[in-house]
């Protein structure tokens, strides 16, 4: 059984298990040898990590397209050349885990400024890239159903490539790039769910089944990830820095697996839950909790994307090893077909969605998001599909209720690898040389950042003497914080730095207790900064961190 993300289940008569499920050593030596290859698979999985790293920025290629041909020489390894994609861990365990950081690491603001065309990219354009890919399919002769399937499985852009390959973009292009990556999975794979049911026979649907399909997947993807989001947040607030952090790592994927149970998608729960504990989390959890949950986070995304990429470059193997040699270049032709209608289709929907906004929406606030026509281009140009895609290919029962194995399964998969090479090794090079040609303007971020330490340090200036005086602290570490935060604003305004300074132990104590006072005056001010929408929640999170590394600066607090 493969549980899919749209909260179908798809029964599939797959190869009986060649191992017990049981670790210990003594059952059988065939159990020993494969905990053995999958030690040597993360091992080399690792060794090309860290090599991709230093190789990429001085060959000037882009990371994911090393990692992927790094995997396809690891697949010349007699040892690895049966280590595959594992369709499974992609969709329950990776997935879960990446558009979790992904969606706390976005920008809620830029996302509601530009929600109708997130939306717009992430429902309707996914449905018609689906119906067009397949369409390519039916022409090159697959029956309709079986089209649908392939064309379900690549209409979605995928969150890894595009947070590897658009990473140096400006924040607008960039947020729209990835809220689009988080929510189109949910759309297409319900697609996909549906498809594979009726090319399996399992199911007929009617547009009335279809409909309530798609209502229950988003809706009641929305509500678990917001209760779940909210219980998390609540959790968020123990003062056990390691429990605190473990339910986070575990919170995406309670929110997957609730709404998988019924049956909604567990994508969009778990986006909607990342960014709700996004914007609860500054006010909740602990400086060391949200230090100890960056660099975790940071570590894991890195490690969990980059084997992501090398495993799809190893599936490569595996899917031309499986492909008859005479469908071998059919499916080349077929794949750069589909790759092109793909490019098409998106640039064809970006020029149309943002004509009708245009042509319905003269409102001079609609008239200060208008993109040029280069970033439009660009945004277009910018399609990538990753893992998801060809998880979902490799999700594909392999037989037919009947018994009869499914029908074009190993072309599909290799099509779908095929569009993915091409999206990495043809639009990731140019990508850079495009962004520069698009002439895109330059970020707010700076700006934003230094008014968000301007203006909470005046803040705290302001406050100094109230807070002062309600924690009884001398009059001299008051006037001792005050020249500080007086050296720290006037350091601002030139773009500069501050230093701190010891104290005697009484007087340490009231210095560290007025300080940690003056910091929450400053969070409190840059969140009220980005509620009001002054600034970015990109901003938040930069200044955030460096509020936190003061704290456990000057209180020598340790990860409990």
């Amino acid at each position: 059984m493969c549980v899919m993300a749209s909260g179908y289940r798809l029964e599939g008569a797959g190869p009986p298990p060649r191992h017990g499920c049981s670790l210990r050593w003594r059952h059988t030596r065939d159990s020993r040898e494969v905990i053995v290859l999958a030690l040597e698979a993360i091992v080399a999985i690792g060794v090309i990590l860290v090599v991709a790293a230093v190789a990429a920025p001085r060959l000037r290629i882009p990371l994911a397209l090393v990692q992927v041909a790094a995997g396809v020489l690891l697949g010349f390894i007699p040892a690895l050349r049966d280590v595959q994609l594992p369709s499974e861990a992609v969709l329950l365990l990776f997935l879960p885990a990446i558009l979790f950081w992904e969606s706390v690491t976005t920008s809620l603001r830029e996302s509601r400024r530009y929600v109708r065309v997130i939306l717009l990219n992430g429902t309707v354009l996914v449905v018609l890239t689906a119906f067009a890919v397949a369409g390519v399919g039916v022409w090159f002769g697959m029956p309709w159903a079986v089209a649908l399937v392939m064309g379900a499985a690549l209409a979605p852009t995928d969150a890894t490539a595009v947070g590897n390959l658009a990473a140096g973009l400006p924040l607008r292009q960039r947020t729209l790039l990835r809220a689009e990556s988080l929510i189109n999975d949910g759309t297409a794979l319900v697609i996909f769910g549906l498809a594979v049911s009726v090319a399996a026979g399992v199911a007929q649907f009617t547009p009335w089944s279809v409909t309530w399909a798609l209502a229950v997947s988003y809706l009641g993807g929305i509500a678990i990830g917001l209760a779940v989001g909210f219980i998390g947040s609540y959790l968020r607030r123990m003062s056990n820095t390691l429990a605190s952090n473990v339910a986070m790592i575990v919170t995406p994927f309670v929110a997957f697996l609730v709404a998988e149970l019924i049956h909604a998608s567990g994508v969009l729960a778990v986006v909607v839950c990342g960014l709700l504990m996004s914007q609860r989390g500054a006010r909740i959890a602990r400086a060391e909790a949200r230090d100890q949950a960056r660099s975790f986070w940071t570590l894991t995304t890195y490690i969990l994307n980059g084997a992501l990429f090398v495993l799809i470059g190893l599936e490569l193997q595996v899917v031309v090893r499986a492909l008859p040699s005479g469908d071998l270049w059919f499916g080349v032709l077929l794949g750069l077909i589909v790759w092109l209608a793909l490019i098409v289709v998106r640039m064809a929907f970006t020029f149309a969605a943002t004509g009708v906004i245009r042509t319905l929406d003269r409102r001079p606030y609609q008239r200060t998001l208008r993109a040029p026509t280069r970033a439009l281009v660009m945004n277009a140009f910018a399609g990538y599909r990753g893992a998801v895609s060809l998880a979902a290919a490799l999700a594909i029962p392999l037989s037919v209720v009947g018994g009869g194995p499914f029908p074009m399964r190993n072309l599909i998969v290799f099509v779908t690898a095929v569009v993915i090479v091409l999206t990495l090794a043809v639009q990731g090079p140019l990508f850079p040389a495009l962004v520069r040609w698009a002439r895109l303007p330059a970020d707010s971020v700076e700006d934003e950042r230094l008014l968000a330490q301007t203006e909470s340090t005046r803040a705290g200036l302001a406050a100094l003497p109230g807070l002062a005086a309600s924690l009884g602290v001398d009059d001299d570490v008051r006037d001792k914080v005050a020249r500080e935060a007086e050296r720290h604003l006037a350091a601002l305004e030139v773009d500069g730095e501050t230093q701190d300074g010891a104290e005697t132990a009484r007087a340490k104590e009231q210095y560290v207790r007025l300080r940690l006072a003056l910091m929450q005056v400053k969070r409190e001010t840059v969140l009220r900064l980005r509620d009001e929408r002054r600034i970015d929640d990109t901003v938040v999170r930069a200044v955030g961190a460096q509020l936190d590394l003061e704290e456990l600066r000057i209180t020598g607090r340790e990860v409990e």
